[in-house]
């Protein structure tokens, strides 16, 4: 029988890998915001956005109308794997984005509210060869919590900070309840896709041992008014490994005055806090 200890150890082995897989957030290699109107984008220097060495010249023209990206394609890409066309690129939200792919490269569209912008990928991106893991606590079985959950009815507005110095109003459907050292805190959790819950948060640990903008979890939808939070798979925001993600930050209400001494600490390649 598989241990505990066993289960977390390979699930954080898989967490590794998908930061180094070829759409991993490793491969982040730039973000580029769109204005209205008419962008060409190539690896030419004249161009409004230039792209890194080994792209086309000039790759096309991407027009903005709002939320709505066309593209016009100059050098030679494709679209879904697909020679590409002249085409409105659907974008990350709600998703599945468009993949317009050119050599190493890939770019897609994405959305973080008002702003419209091409996120690019290189899956030949140094960062992913120099990758040298993830660093964390020790497993603490203490620390695979059984909470209570405290459902909103409705589900309750929150405002969601991000990295970019935006608020997202996002739906919280409830609140995971839980003690520690025999003090109760709670954090506020949105819903993902596949409808678990998803939690923001920072404790006295970030900052010191873990990041300092804080950290992410995911739990299992609850079941009979209860939610499992298991610390051990805490995780950092993508914005430690590269400078071009859009990390949401943890709501007032999910910031913590307990020391949660589990899950993953500041990665020895830290490289940015920004976006």
């Amino acid at each position: 029988m598989t241990s505990y200890t066993e289960e977390i150890t390979r699930w954080r082995e898989r967490q590794d890998a998908s930061l180094r897989a070829e759409d991993g957030w490793l491969t982040l290699a730039g973000l580029f915001w769109l204005t209205e109107g008419a962008q060409r984008a190539g690896a030419d220097p004249s161009c409004d956005i230039v792209l890194p060495a080994g792209a086309p010249p000039v790759l096309g023209g991407f027009e903005r109308t709002g939320h709505e990206v066309l593209f016009r394609p100059v050098g030679n890409a494709l679209i879904n794997g697909e020679p590409a066309g002249e085409r409105v690129l659907r974008s990350d939200t709600p998703g599945p984005p468009d993949l317009l792919t050119f050599g190493s490269f890939t770019l897609l569209v994405i959305e973080r509210g008002e702003r419209v912008g091409l996120r690019l990928r290189d899956r030949d991106h140094p960062a992913r060869r120099a990758f040298a893991g993830r660093r964390w606590f020790p497993v603490d079985e203490r620390y695979c919590i059984n909470a209570r959950f405290v459902p909103y009815q409705p589900p309750r507005a929150v405002a969601i900070p991000t990295i970019l110095g935006d608020l997202e109003e996002q739906f919280s459907p409830g609140a995971a309840v839980f003690a520690i050292d025999d003090r109760e805190y709670r954090l506020d959790a949105t819903q993902t896709r596949d409808g678990g819950l998803f939690f923001v948060f920072r404790d006295a640990t970030c900052g010191k041992e873990a990041y300092g903008a804080g950290r992410f979890l995911y739990a299992s939808a609850p079941r009979n008014g209860a939610v499992t939070l298991d610390f051990n798979q805490a995780v950092n925001p993508p914005c430690v490994f590269t400078a071009y993600a859009t990390c949401p930050l943890p709501p007032r209400q999910n910031i913590l005055p307990v020391r949660i001494e589990a899950g993953e600490q500041v990665a020895s390649q830290t490289s940015s806090t920004h976006s």
